[in-house]
């Protein structure tokens, strides 16, 4: 039954904090299931089945909005919450209903036009505004609990909770917590007890812990009212308070990566992908359902350290792709349930049709944002595409530099910082984009920039950027002056991604990749001169890299002078619509190139 929070939840006045006084939900009796094969049953046995998905990023159809068409991979994969929710209805016919839970791992509410439309254009905090189309979505389909991911910070506080309000479950977090009190700030867990015929109820907990790179990533929007202390620590105090409120089973949801890495350096103390971490450390988990990584794991088992139990570890495939079940088998004896086994498995998405209860439901929202996405806002002299920026200056990224630092110009008129250069950052997102020559739709404009990101200007010395190109630099594979160049193994260094690499216009400079990383920026030049150490410059760079994101140097600790909260997605859209006309002798210019030993690669 759908969960009715204002019983479990005391809000404080400053950030609605909630703290999950009890969150027990009944569900219907079930049947013992009978003992497995090949062993004497010990005493009463009962199967349950918790289900997850993670990542959903606002994918509710099979759609792509950026390509106005189905969306198709060349695996064959089926996306969206319509497709799941077959998935999920066959799950609870298999099982039974009442021996089911449904989870999910977290970054719900920012990934696609759909969801953008409904926080930005139609936004769910407007009085009597919509109700966002994933809460309907996910109160249909009957979600039992949802943890927290880092993108649900991307619209602010506000938004958040208004889909919190919004939504039949509980969001989530025990290490999302009031930043002066240190209490929760959401709920820490969700309990649901199973009937069982003839024995004991069985009662499962549901830990939801979410990503602290949130205090790095959305600082504009927590700072001074929320902390993230880490995955481990949080476990580690809420896991056996949930095991003597007499928690049975024991699951993890975690916004957090299962590989014990962190895309943020070493500015916070925190791990950024710590499931694994979890399960290791933290005695009396019996699964992780993993999110955040957008990597498939169908099963992992990871002994822990202090019990030598086995936790079971599974991360669905994101954006609905897949779901995944986690199988227990419990036993009751000695006056006590026992988890005997778990096993973790995954269903795939493309093996099923949408559900039409779905379709219904969304129909008219979908169709608003497929017109809105569809909007004439110029026209291009010639197509732009994506599809060699990794590798050459691409006129398709001078677009957002040129944007970014026009609109930073235009915000420090007649402020004492002014009259310093403006340069930009900008990353090769996509490999795909394409803004075709002729009508240029908010389509084409925002398949180029696919995240939410907001600018912000920062002050660098000429050091400083220096050093900002040699770390960027780092993408490439370093090759020799005489050896083959393979396009597709030049990028990527140590599996650096695509939106870690970053143009920066308004200097020219050559990347010699012949040299070892850190030696490679050559002829670094400002105004045709070379690049003085000491000049101050203003960089215009998006929120994510301002923060820290990528661990680039310098530029987190940067004097901040300028921010705002509009998208860079949306300040190219009102560019171009302003020029009418996009033509890349307005905006493109070749900065930087490629060479090995001074001579051109390309």
């Amino acid at each position: 039954m759908p969960l009715n929070r204002r019983k479990f939840l005391k809000r404080s006045a400053v950030t609605g904090a909630g703290v999950a006084l009890a969150g027990a939900a009944a569900a219907p009796a079930a049947e013992a299931a009978p003992a497995g094969h090949g062993h004497k049953p010990q005493g009463k046995r009962y199967s349950l089945t918790v289900m997850g998905t993670t990542d959903l990023h606002g994918h509710v159809f099979n759609w792509d909005y950026f390509k106005d068409a189905e969306y198709t991979d060349s695996a064959g994969n089926a996306q969206g919450l319509a497709r799941v929710s077959t998935l999920i209805d066959q799950v609870r016919e298999e099982k039974g209903r009442g021996n089911t839970l449904l989870l999910d791992a977290g970054d719900t509410i920012q990934g696609t036009p759909l969801t953008y439309y409904y926080a930005k254009v139609d936004p769910i905090t407007a009085e009597g505004g919509p109700v966002h189309p994933m809460a309907q979505a996910m109160n249909a389909i009957g979600y039992d609990a949802v943890a927290l991911g880092n993108h649900e910070f991307n619209y602010g506080i506000e938004t958040l909770r208004k889909f919190e309000e919004q939504c039949d479950f509980p969001l989530l977090g025990a290490n999302a917590v009031d930043a002066k009190t240190l209490k929760p700030a959401f709920p820490p867990y969700f309990m649901k007890t199973f009937r069982v015929k003839g024995a004991p109820p069985v009662k499962v907990a549901v830990l939801g812990l979410t990503n602290p790179g949130i205090a790095i990533w959305d600082k504009a929007y927590v700072q001074g009212k929320l902390a993230f202390p880490g995955l481990e620590e949080q476990a580690a105090k809420w896991v056996p308070k949930l095991r003597s409120m007499g928690a049975d089973v024991v699951v993890v949801s975690a916004h957090s990566g299962a590989s014990g890495t962190s895309s943020y350096g070493d500015q916070l103390p925190y791990v950024e992908n710590a499931a694994a971490n979890v399960a290791r450390q933290v005695p009396g988990i019996d699964a992780i359902l993993v999110g955040h990584a957008h990597t498939e794991i169908a099963e992992q088992r990871v002994v822990n350290e202090k019990t030598g139990d086995e936790v079971v570890l599974s991360e669905p495939l994101c954006y609905a792709e897949r779901l995944t079940l986690f199988d227990f088998e419990l036993v009751h004896e000695k006056g006590r349930w026992r988890v005997e086994s778990v096993k973790a498995s995954l269903r795939d998405s493309r093996t099923v049709a949408d559900d039409p209860k779905i379709t219904r439901l969304l129909k008219d929202e979908h169709a608003l944002v497929v017109a809105y996405v569809n909007q004439v806002v110029g026209t291009a002299t010639q197509t732009l595409t994506t599809v060699e920026a990794r590798y050459k200056d691409a006129p398709i990224i001078d677009l957002i530099t040129k944007v970014q630092e026009d609109v930073v110009k235009a915000a420090l008129a007649g402020t004492e910082y002014a009259s310093l250069p403006v340069l930009a950052q900008a990353s090769p997102f996509s490999r795909t984009s394409e803004i075709p020559a002729g009508e240029v739709t908010i389509r084409d404009l925002s398949s180029l920039y696919v995240y939410d990101n907001t600018l912000v200007a920062k002050v660098m010395t000429g050091a400083q950027v220096r050093a900002y190109l040699e770390y960027s630099a780092e993408y490439y594979v370093q090759t020799a002056a005489g050896a083959a160049v393979d396009v597709e193994k030049l990028t990527n260094a140590g599996g650096r991604p695509d939106y870690n690499y970053d143009y920066v216009s308004g200097l020219a400079y050559e990347i010699d990749i012949a040299r070892p990383a850190g030696s490679r920026i050559k002829n670094l030049t400002y105004g045709g001169a070379a690049l003085d150490d000491a000049q101050r410059f203003v960089l215009a760079v998006n929120n994510y890299r301002a923060n820290g994101g990528g661990a680039f140097p310098h530029v987190a600790s940067a004097q901040e002078v300028w921010s705002e909260s509009t998208e860079i997605r949306t300040r190219i859209a009102e560019w171009v619509t302003a020029k009418g006309v996009l033509d890349p002798a307005g905006f493109a210019s070749v900065d930087w190139r490629l060479t090995r030993d001074g001579t051109p690669v390309f």
